[in-house]
Parts: structure tokens; C-alpha cells; sequence
């Protein structure tokens, strides 16, 4: 389960505090998947980045599966992160000098070589490059793929460690239609066969249209959108 409580975020500057998120809750379940919508500068990024433990709050808490990783020292925190949450930006942010075989490994680099999966890393991520169908990829450099293969890329290597939670910045933002609607499928199948917390934060009304809770962020407030289920 995550739950954010009243979250609130703000920013020193030369005028003074500017505020960001203004009392922010959210509950949600394993299974639950939803769409985060709101113009630039509303604050949707940030409160992702709060509930990925990447930026704490000014005020309020973050807890996923009971446990606050704002709690954790800074290694004790990255350790949590990794394992617990996957995330896709944009970007795709593809180390372009690894192989996509390499890209999506990356993640179980800092696991614990005691962890019972640890040595089958490599059969998992085979595995997982066959289901978002980069099976005849594996070998090639991020430049040889095109935007809907990157994008592919970087679902399989946020999965990679099972994550209870998986956030998504924009995943369709640089796609064309066509791409962008076979990841967002994409991400919306794997995620009924896994079980996660899914959460994306979009522009995009058509993408936002596929999930059955909606919230708008507006202001630095969230309130979910008519028509929503939950």
C-alpha cells in the first residue's frame, strides 16, 4: 500500500517560499493504476518524485508497505528505491553506451549478492525483453532502436526488480501516436499480470482515458475527475 499524507512542498527562493503541493493525500493498493493530469508547473512531477523517495516533502509523509523511506539514511534510502520502486521518465534515460540487455540489468547491479535471485538476473531480464518484445534486441545500442523500442526498454528494466510501485513521468511524451498507444498498452498489460501500484503522470488525455482513476493536479492540489472508478 502507498499513502501519502498531507503533503506539502515548497522551495526557498530570493522573494521568499514558493509553493508547490498543498496537502497532497493518496491511498492506494496493489493493483491500483492511475492517471495523474494537470498542466506544466502544477506540481504533478514533484509529488511523483516524493512518492519515489527522489525528493522529500516540506511536510507530510510517504509510506509504501508501511515503511517511511524519508526515515532511511542516503544509502539505506537508494537501497529502497531499488527495490522496491520502478521508474520510466520521458527520456527513456538508456545508458547509450550498454547494450539493452546491459540498459535493463543496470538496476540489479546494487542488489545484495545474498538475494535469492541474484543469479538469475540475466534469465529474468531475457525474459522480460521477450514480453515487451525486444527478444531480437537484446545486443543492440539504444541509438539502433527506435522511440517506442527505447521506451519498451525502459518498462522491462523498471520491472526488472518486481517493484511493489511503478511511476511513470510522461512515458508517451516524445512518442508518435502509434508508439505511443503500444506503450501505453504495454505498460497497462504488464501491470495487470504484476500486480504493482501504477502511477503515470500525462499531458495526454488519450493516454489518461485507459485508466480507471483519474486525478487532476491543479495549483499544487489533487482531486480526482468525474467518471473515475475507486
Amino acid at each position: 500500500m502507498l499513502i501519502a499524507n498531507n503533503i506539502s512542498k515548497s522551495y526557498a527562493t530570493p522573494r521568499g517560499d514558493l509553493p508547490i503541493l498543498s496537502g497532497v493525500s493518496l491511498t492506494l493498493q496493489r493493483g491500483d493504476a492511475v492517471a495523474i493530469m494537470g498542466p506544466s508547473g502544477s506540481g504533478k512531477s514533484t509529488l511523483l518524485y516524493i512518492m519515489g523517495a527522489l525528493e522529500p516533502p516540506t511536510s507530510g509523509s510517504i509510506t509504501l508497505d508501511g515503511e517511511d523511506p524519508f526515515s532511511l539514511g542516503e544509502r539505506a534510502q537508494a537501497g529502497f528505491r531499488n527495490r522496491h520502486i520502478g521508474f520510466v521518465f520521458q527520456d527513456h534515460s538508456l545508458l547509450p553506451q550498454c547494450s539493452v540487455l546491459e540498459n535493463v540489468l543496470a538496476p540489479t547491479l546494487a542488489a545484495p549478492a545474498d538475494e535469492p535471485s541474484a543469479g538469475e538476473d540475466d534469465k529474468r531480464a531475457r525474459q522480460m525483453l521477450e514480453q515487451v518484445g525486444l527478444k531480437g534486441r537484446l545486443d543492440h545500442r539504444p541509438g539502433e532502436l527506435s522511440g517506442g523500442e527505447k521506451q519498451r526498454a525502459a518498462v522491462a528494466r523498471a520491472l526488472i526488480r518486481d517493484p511493489v510501485l511503478l511511476l511513470c513521468d510522461e512515458p508517451t511524451g516524445n512518442l508518435d501516436r502509434a508508439s505511443a498507444d503500444a506503450v501505453a498498452e504495454l505498460l497497462l498489460d504488464l501491470h495487470a499480470r504484476r500486480r504493482t501500484i501504477l502511477i503515470v503522470v500525462t499531458h495526454s488525455a488519450d493516454l489518461a482515458a485507459r485508466f480507471p482513476v483519474r486525478y487532476m493536479m491543479d495549483a499544487g492540489t489533487l482531486r480526482k475527475l468525474p467518471g473515475s472508478d475507486g
